[in-house]
């Protein structure tokens, strides 16, 4: 096992303008390194929804425009000189492979695709099956599992049942995730619209490019909620009665391993990061891209909730240690110390410099 210096200088990049996922992985990791002494940076979007969130202590570089950001992003590194410089989401990691004489990795959020993840030290896979589709890559890799990262926002309002109008007796299904063709919000809807009783409702946290198709799609049934971005995920977790997760594809999602941490009961399609997760765990799993099994998972599962009043119901038990956030950060650290010996062992590898704009 490789050694760390005390104190290491890191830079996470990130260009996102939104909050999702892999962009709160990012926040939650830099603020566990800063706790633990270290200087660490993200190198971002200027204006980003990022930096209502990122600590003082972690200092955040916005890039203005969305061109040549692999250059810009070396002449930051350049200055900064850090020990490590760690890519979440395919165009960070493929601005980060351009860096020169620092260990490079890169974290799947989503999956590997070789233009963007080919030319790191390292990568660090989020989930079993990525590991073993790394074709051609010829670094070192790690499965390290994503952690439901820490929440500290108060609860907006009096709360989401209050805020929905609801009855005690009304069941509340909810969703969390960013509305994008691959989360399959559409489903959900679809599924929720045909099959859920007339007095549930629900609830669907987070933005993105889909929001029109999806109210659209929603139209004519009040039940439907669609409620943006929140920043009282946990809060709004406890207002629900059941938790679903519509994905077409998925990694590793947060939300979901927040729904676990919060006892709720969890419908989910089966896309490779939620197969694994809720592997031996409570929980239904149905096809992927099938309204129809998903809706009837969903009525199944609200009709043995009625079964039981809600005073006497309990929290469901989910094995979690696995997502242990001190002890991922602790392997994400050490794979740190793998990638870094490994760099300066290395002869120089020949650098793929952009020479055109990147896009997002």
């Amino acid at each position: 096992m490789s050694t760390l210096p005390e104190r290491l200088r890191i830079v996470h990049v990130v260009f996102s303008s939104k909050l999702a996922g892999g962009e709160q992985h990012c926040i939650d990791l830099a603020h566990a390194q800063a706790d633990l002494g270290h200087e660490v940076h993200i190198v971002g979007t200027q204006g980003s929804a990022m930096t209502r969130f990122v600590r003082p202590e972690v200092r955040y570089h916005g890039l203005a425009l969305p061109i040549l950001r692999g250059a810009r992003l070396r002449h930051i590194v350049k200055r900064l000189s850090p020990d490590v410089c760690h890519g979440h989401l395919g165009p960070a990691c493929k601005a980060v492979a351009t860096v020169p004489d620092v260990a490079r990795l890169g974290t799947l959020h989503v999956g590997f695709k070789a233009h963007q993840h080919q030319r790191l030290d390292a990568l660090v896979c989020v989930n079993q099956a990525q590991q073993s589709q790394l074709s051609g890559f010829g670094g070192v890799s790690r499965v390290i599992h994503n952690w439901a990262p820490e929440r500290t926002a108060a609860p907006v309002g009096p709360g989401l049942r209050a805020e929905l109008g609801l009855q005690a007796d009304q069941l509340l299904v909810g969703t969390a995730g960013r509305l994008h063709a691959s989360k399959g919000m559409d489903l959900l809807v679809l599924a929720f619209k045909h099959f859920a009783p007339a007095d549930a409702v629900l609830a669907i946290l987070g933005e993105g490019e889909q929001r029109e198709q999806l109210e659209k799609l929603a139209e004519g049934d009040p039940r439907i909620r669609l409620l943006g971005f929140r920043s009282d995920v946990d809060a709004a977790l406890a207002a629900m009665d059941l938790y679903v997760s519509p994905s077409r594809e998925e990694a590793f999602p947060l939300s979901v391993l927040e729904a676990m941490r919060a006892g709720l009961p969890i419908v989910a399609t089966r896309t490779q990061g939620l197969t694994e997760l809720l592997a031996g765990q409570p929980g239904t799993l149905t096809p992927i891209g099938d309204a129809e099994a998903l809706g009837a998972a969903i009525r199944s599962a609200l009709d043995v909730l009625r079964s039981c009043p809600k005073q006497l119901r309990q929290a469901v038990t989910y094995e979690l240690k696995r997502f242990d956030r001190s002890a991922a950060v602790a392997s994400v650290m050490d794979f740190y110390a793998e990638a870094i010996a490994r760099r300066s062992s290395a002869s120089p590898a020949p650098l793929d410099l952009e020479l055109a704009p990147t896009h997002v």
